[in-house]
């Protein structure tokens, strides 16, 4: 069935409802090429402005999985796979998987690259030296047998649909969309094959959500989507208004997971980890209760074996496992720079999106689709909300490659940073978790 793209792009932009055969001929044909880009675009942002409802978006998310192969995984395998919706400093993904792996589940990831303002795990992981994110089908599930886990990246068989739109997301203002970002996550998440998935929404400055109310209605859509399609899904609800741990930049925070593997806890990296490792055990049942999970989880850490995961993973996906014993094996930034606070008093505020859009400027992150990542580049920053600082002190740095574009980002860190003369209180991590949308 043929129709104009122009009059369904008037037809969003205006709020009516796409059918599924509208949504799947402008889908499919932006992907042959008949479509262009400025289009797509333009239907993005009609569906920025207008939204879809739920069953729109159930047929967004089941169109980018039809628009490529699916992975099918044996139910005996306690497959279990963990999505973040993206934060400034969030790394969590690379320390959770062989966490959760040395536990005993099977941990199938398609990941993807920065969006925006945050960093992504692909972009981080391939900071390590050889390392390789492109696999085929049958290599992924070779990984997985091998590791427990593996984390690639989406090849044009599998969702080619969301490969192409999530790239044009990023720089066409549409990654906040609630409805490109469910049917973005869910059709990966269940194109990979993964029967359970624990989903880390983030919620303040440093995320693309930053009001509960906003993080609640994505979170319904995304258990909802998952389920009507098959997959249990459990919501954990985190604050990202302060950097998470203490480093922010590519090979800087695969240098701070592979500290932590090592047994050095930061304390929000542990809690948020620990957090979504025990509820990805409950939902593959490799465990009955919080409590035993909890448990298996400071054991795997603490004797080595999820460390060792890691080993593994990195061998079979072609980097150089040594970084697990030397962290300076990583990319090294040339200058470091020291950010000196200007006032005294406590930390109560944090933009962390500003934070993130700043380290674009030392090639931290991508102003375009073609930018060449810096991986060395990036910022330590262990102050957050409700951290006292002096005037005078060094309350980080910034590590780069191009000493005044440095200097540059280090002004806008401070211009970040609000402090109060009145004692702040530290904002609490974990704001809920939700297992049951009914």
């Amino acid at each position: 069935m043929q129709f104009n793209p122009v009059e369904l792009i008037i037809k969003k932009r205006e709020g009516k409802e796409l059918t599924r055969e509208e949504i799947r001929f402008f889908i499919g044909n932006y992907l042959k090429g008949n479509i262009p880009e400025y289009q797509m675009s333009s239907l993005l942002m009609a569906i920025f402005f207008a939204e879809m409802n739920p069953k729109e978006i159930q047929t967004l998310t089941e169109i980018y999985i039809e628009s490529g192969a699916s992975i099918k995984f044996d139910k005996s395998l306690k497959t279990v796979d963990k999505h973040s919706t993206g934060g400034v400093g969030d790394k969590i993904t690379i320390p959770l998987a062989p966490i959760v792996a040395a536990c005993g589940a099977k941990i199938p990831m398609i990941s993807g690259r920065g969006l925006g303002h945050t960093g992504g795990t692909l972009d981080k992981l391939e900071s390590i030296p050889g390392l390789r994110t492109n696999f085929s089908e049958a290599e992924f599930r070779k990984f997985i047998e091998k590791a427990n886990f593996s984390i690639i990246s989406q090849s044009q068989a599998l969702v080619p649909a969301d490969k192409n739109i999530y790239a044009l997301r990023d720089v066409t203002g549409t990654v906040e969309s609630l409805p490109l970002i469910t049917a973005s996550i869910m059709s990966k998440k269940i194109a990979e094959g993964a029967q359970n998935l624990v989903i880390d929404l983030k919620v303040g400055s440093g995320a693309f959500i930053k009001t509960m109310e906003k993080a609640e209605r994505l979170g319904k859509l995304l258990a909802t989507t998952g389920q009507n399609l098959g997959q249990n899904v459990t919501v954990v609800f985190s604050d990202m208004n302060s950097p998470l741990g203490n480093y922010i930049g590519n090979a800087l925070e695969v240098k701070e997971s592979i500290e932590y593997l090592q047994g050095k806890r930061v304390k929000d990296i542990h809690l948020l980890t620990k957090t979504l490792a025990i509820e990805m055990l409950l939902l593959s049942d490799i465990c009955s209760d919080k409590v035993t999970a909890g448990k298996m989880v400071e054991q795997v850490i603490d004797d080595g074996s999820a460390l060792e995961y890691f080993r593994k993973f990195i061998i079979n996906q072609g980097g150089d496992p040594r970084v697990c014993d030397d962290v300076n094996l990583l990319p090294q930034a040339k200058y470091t720079i020291p950010i000196i606070a200007t006032k005294s008093g406590w930390i109560k505020q944090i933009d962390s999106q500003s934070i993130g859009f700043a380290l674009i400027g030392v090639g931290a992150g991508r102003k375009t689709l073609d930018s060449k990542l810096d991986y060395s580049s990036g910022a330590f920053l262990p102050v957050k909300i409700g951290s006292k600082i002096n005037a005078g002190d060094e309350i980080g740095q910034i590590f780069c490659n191009d000493e005044e574009a440095g200097k540059e980002v280090v002004n806008k860190f401070l211009d970040s940073i609000h402090i109060s003369e009145k004692e702040i209180t530290e904002k609490q991590l974990i704001i809920k978790i939700v297992d049951n949308w009914n």
